[in-house]
């Protein structure tokens, strides 16, 4: 086959226009001044006329308007619209137009700068928002050609078009972030109204002072709490799993108390520390991810020889964590991976030479720490500075995190006549770890034990026991994440959160189960 020919062909993550729509309409070009065929909404065989105009930049069609909206009774019936059609902008200015009509947008014709797409056979809603999306997109617009503003698409370029295939993982994003805009837009109307009804509510400004500030509350606090948002301290205290929240409180702790004696080097110790339990907990999904999916490399294997190992060898450290998460991406059987599985994110944490950089400069500080050489008292602005810019650094390419809900599960109920489990569970994200209880159904097909698991995107869930356990902690009484660690060859569990460790407590026939004894 010639490269000619190849590039003629769809991508494996396409599909051909034709293949998707059967039918493509071009919208009715009626006789405008022709009074005949003009009717009202109650008439019988009436349908409404949906322009250009009619259809919004979010892809929803405007309600009917009796007083703007034009009926017609003489509309062809091929030209009437039915449930499922998408309607497309042919005349664009910007980026183009799209909607797919609903049943209670009917009876009605596109008319004139619209494209009627028929699907040839029902198709899922999912992959209708994809559909729509690309269809918006600047590809789309970039299409069109024309003069002084009036860029037009034609048929035979629509028609050459690859649609995207159906991805459930992308829909949903998208259904998310469509939300999150419609429930913002619900509060900025909901202020804008009222802003207006100031004086509707009495005559008297002091009155109506009065009765804003109460009315307004909860709109100011929610306007406070999105302002947060744009915070980055914020997200990681408040959205990233606890030991990683918890350990940030710590630097952010350690900093408001510049002033006081030796406030640099405790701040420089709790970034390193902070930092060691980013690359920990990030690499101890990883590790429990991979032996979920039957996958592993040369780093995790060398972890797990360190706990199962006999001799008077001591434990993983900030080097262990910092292989496992590089060498994961080259690991056999990552291809294979859907796209949503989250050891995909995990894979590219540390994937390019500015996050190596900054994790080499964090771990040679970390070990020169730990082996005494560093005059901790004299540790300068500089070298406290760059610390705090390198774990910065990481964090922010770990935000994905946040979407990665920790979960530790207190109790499982299973309902034989529903098939089901209810599942009790903490919600382990945040800098604390008292926090509610919550419940799930959960209908998989795989069992949920009481253990720590891990939530993605698609609410899966990815058990993490025993690579990461929660418990009570022996020593401070508190709820800690603990991982299996070694001094002199003793087994040990070692808190993530605050560094805690005693003689392993739990069943090692879990700890045999996954090779780490």
């Amino acid at each position: 086959m010639s490269s000619s020919e190849q590039d003629d062909e769809p991508s494996s993550d396409r599909l051909p226009f034709e293949s998707v729509f059967s039918t493509v309409l071009t919208g009715w070009a009626f006789d405008r001044g022709a009074t005949e065929g003009a009717c009202g909404p109650a008439d019988s065989g009436a349908v409404r006329l949906i322009w250009l105009r009619n259809i919004g930049r979010d892809g929803v069609i405007a309600a009917p308007d009796p007083e703007v909206d034009e009926w017609r009774c003489d509309a062809p019936e091929r030209f009437h619209l039915r449930a499922g059609d998408i309607l497309l902008s042919s005349v664009i200015s910007g980026r183009p137009k799209a909607a797919v009509v609903q049943e209670v947008d009917l009876p009605a014709v596109a008319v004139r700068s619209l494209f009627v797409l028929r699907p040839a056979q029902p198709l899922p809603v999912e992959h209708v928002r994809l559909i729509l999306a690309f269809l918006r997109s600047d590809t789309v617009g970039a299409l069109a050609v024309g003069n002084f503003g009036q860029q037009h698409l034609r048929l035979s370029q629509l028609k050459a078009l690859e649609l995207p295939k159906e991805d459930q993982a992308l829909s949903a994003a998208l259904a998310d972030l469509a939300a999150a805009g419609q429930r913002l837009g619900e509060m900025a109307a909901e202020a804008s109204t009222l802003a207006e009804s100031v004086f509707d509510r009495s005559g008297s400004p002091e009155e109506a002072r009065r009765l804003i500030i109460g009315a307004g509350q909860l709109t100011r606090l929610r306007s406070t709490a999105a302002a947060q948002l744009d915070d980055p301290d914020f997200i990681i205290r408040t959205r990233y799993p606890y030991p990683i929240a918890l350990r940030w409180r710590n630097v952010e702790a350690q900093r408001s108390a510049d002033g006081q004696d030796d406030a640099q080097a405790k701040e420089y110790a709790a970034v390193l520390k902070a930092a060691e339990t980013l690359l920990g907990y990030s690499a101890l999904l990883t590790t429990a991810l991979a032996h979920e999916a039957g996958i592993t490399c040369k780093a995790i294997r060398a972890f797990k020889g360190k706990i199962a190992a006999t001799g008077l060898g001591g434990g993983p450290g900030f080097g262990d964590w910092q292989r496992i998460l590089q060498q994961i991406s080259a690991a056999e059987g990552m291809a294979d991976l859907p796209p949503e599985h989250p050891l995909l994110e995990l894979s590219i944490l540390l994937g390019d030479d500015e996050a190596e950089v900054a994790c080499r400069s964090l771990g040679t500080k970390r070990n020169s720490k730990a082996h005494g050489r560093e005059d901790l008292p004299a540790v300068s602005a500089s070298k406290l500075q760059e610390a705090h810019d390198g774990l910065r650094f990481l964090l922010d390419r770990a935000r994905f995190l946040a979407d990665l809900q920790l979960l530790d599960v207190t109790n499982v109920v299973w309902d034989r006549h529903d098939q089901s489990d209810t599942v009790t569970f903490r919600r382990l994200m945040g800098d604390h770890p008292v926090v509610p209880t919550e419940t799930l159904r959960h209908t998989g097909s795989n069992r949920i034990a009481p253990i720590l698991y891990l939530a993605d995107r698609d609410h899966g869930l990815h058990p993490l026991s025993p690579f990461l356990t929660c418990e009570k902690c022996e020593q401070c009484a508190t709820l800690s994440l603990f991982h299996a660690d070694k001094e002199q060859g003793v087994l040990l569990q070692t808190s993530l959160d605050h560094g805690h460790y005693y003689p392993y407590r739990a069943d090692e026939r879990a700890l045999r189960a996954v090779g780490l004894q």
